[in-house]
């Protein structure tokens, strides 16, 4: 009798959970093949894809993040320059890797928000990646040279309304981020100022420096050193309100209300990445956003963590891209 009763109960179990399989894979809305995959990854190194060369703010931050990120996954982040193009290059090449989780793509406001406004990309910065998180956000900084006479955002507009067309304007190159913050102050102060490409950030506050142009908006990391020194004036940076380590300089907005140029760095895979792969870099890289060395480095360059939900960081990249395309068709900006 007793064998029985467990030979029954034993059939009972079996049919439960074949039942409770079944039901669990026909349910809706769950793949449990990327569930598995997910919970198994990573399996192996990641490779976090910097869309420029060593060396710069992206590259340095991407490393540290994926120093971070590598000690708490237990495998290797290896940080992988793919410099070109300002930045489209490496954001082409991530954009058609597997779904896999294995190649994320560090990625600025330019990649995504600038490049395809200005330029034809051979992706979709929409369509072609699912955005994970948001690590960090910048301002500009606006800078002249120290012989122009102007200590204010107030007084340049006012020598600009003087001397229409009469100074220099120097950036990183047509279409940059640079070169639009300056569109969009023309637009916004109704100035006008004659734009002069320089080959790169380097060369444009050396022409700065040197006097060859009258001003710039360049990254506050940039200019920090050189405003200090006396050898350039730094007037205001670009965000919507006062850096926090740097509260004694004011913002352009204080002048012309709304404007805003900001610069922000985050991480993205391709599209169709699993759901949980994404939910868990992002809450990883939250976490090292709380870290102290990294906030203070974040705060000694000028920048402001974010993290944030991948949907948040969603919409932060379709606004940009609509601001920055609309300045582009007004000012008549392209880059082939």
């Amino acid at each position: 009798m007793k064998r029985r009763v467990l030979r029954a109960n034993r059939r009972a179990y079996l049919a439960g959970a074949a039942t409770c399989a079944f039901a669990c894979a026909s349910a809706p809305g769950i793949d449990f093949v990327s569930l598995a995959r997910a919970q198994a990854w990573p399996a192996k190194p990641v490779r976090l894809v910097v869309p420029f060369p060593p060396g710069g703010a992206t590259d340095v931050l991407a490393r540290q993040i994926g120093q971070r990120l590598g000690d708490a996954w237990g495998q290797p982040v290896v940080v992988e320059n793919r410099g070109g193009a300002s930045g489209a290059i490496a954001t082409e090449y991530v954009a058609k890797q597997p779904a896999d989780g294995y190649a994320l793509l560090f990625a600025t406001a330019s990649t995504h928000a600038i490049n395809p406004a200005v330029s034809r990309v051979a992706f979709d910065p929409i369509k072609d990646f699912a955005p994970i998180v948001n690590v960090a956000a910048a301002p500009l900084g606006l800078v002249v040279h120290p012989s122009l006479p102007v200590k204010s955002v107030r007084e340049l507009i006012t020598l600009l309304g003087a001397r229409p067309g009469q100074l220099d304007m120097a950036s990183f190159g047509t279409g940059t981020g640079s070169h639009l913050a300056g569109e969009l102050f023309k637009s916004m102060a109704k100035v006008d100022m004659v734009h002069v490409p320089s080959k790169g950030g380097a060369a444009a506050i050396t022409d700065l420096l040197g006097g060859h142009v009258s001003l710039l908006f360049d990254t506050l990391s940039n200019t920090l050193a050189h405003a200090k020194s006396g050898k350039l004036r730094l007037l205001a940076s670009t965000g919507p309100k006062r850096v926090g380590t740097m509260q004694d300089l004011p913002t352009v907005a204080e002048t012309l209300p709304g404007y805003e140029a900001m610069t922000w760095f985050g991480v993205l895979a391709p599209s169709g990445t699993a759901r949980s792969v994404v939910t868990r870099v992002n809450a990883d890289v939250g976490k090292v956003l709380q870290g102290t060395e990294i906030s203070g480095s974040l705060a000694a360059q000028g920048f402001e963590p974010v993290g944030g939900t991948p949907e948040a960081f969603a919409a932060q990249i379709q606004r940009d891209l609509a601001k920055w395309a609309k300045l582009v068709v007004d000012a008549k900006i392209r880059v082939e």
